[in-house]
């Protein structure tokens, strides 16, 4: 056993199990580990199972399995460690952040051993992309949790995932109306009318030299405006309804498109540009045969950093003014209330909104983009 646990075993891919084992330790010298809940008990059984295993070489496994352990024993000590603070909020020790520390580090070689995996299955690949991610995140909430939940902080100040998460299942039918209110009317159709009015801009400006040497300063100039000073502008222009929140989506997404799409079209080569002349073509066929193509991942960069934009200038516009429904409004309001749950409930909603307009653009772009190199690449 001591040829097992000798300094040899100890390689960089093995340190996160004898961190995890120092601080198993730590919380075991620190005092009585069952002294505020019985569950630090369970947690610490838990830890000593998988730990041990990390000790004798888990690199000796493979790799799968090392993960699976990992895996389980991680999130079985977690679990073990909330469900025995079940009652006892802000009371948690030194042992409790210990163990949680340690069951953290598990974690992270857990994800470790996922990300050297090289499986040939097709579907493999695909649900490692998944699964090593929502590792990491899901990891992100449970620290949030504990951290909270053990420490005491208040609730007014940082609530738990599990308050936003009771929270988002006890008022879907007013988080639909404010998503339909903010992102189905002034989020989509801002977008689609200021990404589209920015390549057409941008089309002319490549085609009338006079526009692009004015047009770039000013769009620079435009797009550096702070939003707080546009969108009451929009407000009294267009009223409290979505129709100036879209204009607001407009304003921030047009000048991006723009700059974005004219410095694509500039990027296909003097060679390239020079065949095409030979072959007799005129602006718009090389245009649409070379200049666009080259241009792609200019004009798709440009609806990603958008598809973010515009959720956040619909939100940001809602503060000014706005019927009773929206996700800016209910934001603004339930501040005002104390409600700072559901103020995180419509945070992670609107996170979650981003976050598949964004998936949406970006597998649209590989769908389009597939014969260029960092789409064949990846």
């Amino acid at each position: 056993m001591s040829s097992l646990l000798s300094l040899s075993s100890i390689t960089p891919r093995s340190w996160q199990g004898f961190a995890a084992l120092a601080l198993l330790a730590g919380a075991v010298f620190s005092g009585p580990l069952a002294a505020v809940t019985p569950g630090y008990g369970i947690a610490t059984v838990a830890l000593i199972f998988i730990l041990l295993l990390l000790a004798i070489q888990m690199d000796r496994f493979p790799p799968a399995i090392a993960a699976t352990c990992l895996f389980i024993g991680a999130h079985g000590a977690v679990w073990a460690l909330l469900h025995g603070l079940a009652g006892n909020e802000g009371t948690a020790r030194i042992s409790f952040f210990l163990l949680l520390a340690a069951a953290w580090l598990l974690a992270w070689r857990c994800v470790a051993l996922l990300s050297s995996l090289r499986p040939t299955e097709k579907w493999a690949r695909t649900a490692l992309r998944l699964i090593i991610p929502a590792i990491f995140g899901a990891w992100i909430l449970i620290l949030w949790e504990a951290i909270t939940r053990g420490a005491g902080i208040p609730f007014i100040l940082l609530p738990p995932p599990s308050a936003v998460g009771a929270r988002i299942a006890n008022s879907l039918p007013i988080l639909a109306a404010d998503v339909r209110q903010t992102i189905f009317k002034a989020v989509i159709f801002g977008y689609v009318v200021g990404s589209g009015a920015g390549f057409l801009t941008a089309i002319l400006a490549d085609r009338v030299p006079f526009f692009r040497r004015g047009l770039l300063p000013i769009g620079n100039m435009v797009s550096a405006l702070p939003i707080i000073g546009v969108a009451p502008i929009m407000v009294m222009w267009f009223g409290f309804d979505w129709q100036s929140k879209a204009a607001v989506v407009i304003i921030m997404t047009f000048f991006p498109m723009l700059v974005n799409t004219v410095a694509g079209l500039a990027a296909s080569g003097h060679m390239e540009r020079d065949l095409m002349r030979t072959y007799a073509s005129g602006y718009w066929q090389t245009l649409f045969k070379l200049r666009l193509p080259a241009a792609a991942p200019f004009i798709f960069n440009a609806l990603k950093i958008n598809s973010t934009l515009a959720l956040i200038g619909a939100i940001v516009a809602e503060f000014f003014g706005t019927p009773v429904v929206g996700m800016g409004f209910r934001i603004s309001t339930e501040v005002g209330r104390m409600n700072i749950d559901m103020v995180w409930a419509e945070i992670a909603v609107a996170a979650l909104a981003g976050s598949v307009f964004y998936g949406v653009v970006a597998l649209f772009e590989r769908a389009v983009t597939f014969w260029h190199p960092s789409v064949r690449g990846g």
